[in-house]
């Protein structure tokens, strides 16, 4: 009996015709496209963008150069050099990503104790010359003041998973 079911079914191109009802399921289907400078898709808050360094209330970098960033970096796209202050604390005197090598894979933003290198939203960025990939600390800082509102509300949101 099974044998006779299968011989019909590829007698009659059973296979061919389910494919093509699907397709024609779709072919009338309301078509979704997004017109992509105008219209922009909903992001999550945990997306991985830019990368960014984060200040204190009190204008102060959060970065305290325990340099674990740089340690987890698998494509090691960070280098990071530190000295101490006047004041007894370490803070960073060089803090670079090379957004070339960088893998967006978010370890940096996860080890970091103080919460201070993020990965922002924005990934609408591009290169003209040779040497803008890599970011400086003066950089990422005024990527972080820039968008400081939108990183504290992402990681409100957050805290919950954390």
């Amino acid at each position: 009996m099974k044998n006779a079911i299968t011989y019909f079914r590829s007698l009659f191109l059973f296979e061919l015709l389910k494919g093509l009802s699907l397709t024609g399921r779709y072919l009338f289907a309301r078509k979704v496209t997004l017109n992509y400078p105008e219209e922009k898709a909903p992001q999550s808050p945990r997306f991985r963008g830019l990368h960014a360094l984060r200040r204190y209330p009190n204008g102060e970098e959060r970065c305290i150069a325990c340099k674990l960033c740089e340690a987890v970096c698998p494509a090691l796209a960070i280098t990071i050099e530190a000295e101490p202050r006047q004041d007894g604390s370490r803070r960073t005197t060089r803090y670079d990503i090379d957004l070339f090598k960088c893998i967006y894979c978010g370890f940096c933003e996860e080890s970091c104790p103080v919460d201070s290198i993020v990965e922002t939203r924005v990934h609408e960025y591009h290169f003209e010359e040779r040497g803008e990939n890599i970011m400086t600390k003066d950089q990422l800082l005024a990527i972080g003041d820039k968008h400081e509102a939108q990183l504290a509300a992402d990681r409100a949101a957050q805290a919950p998973y954390r």
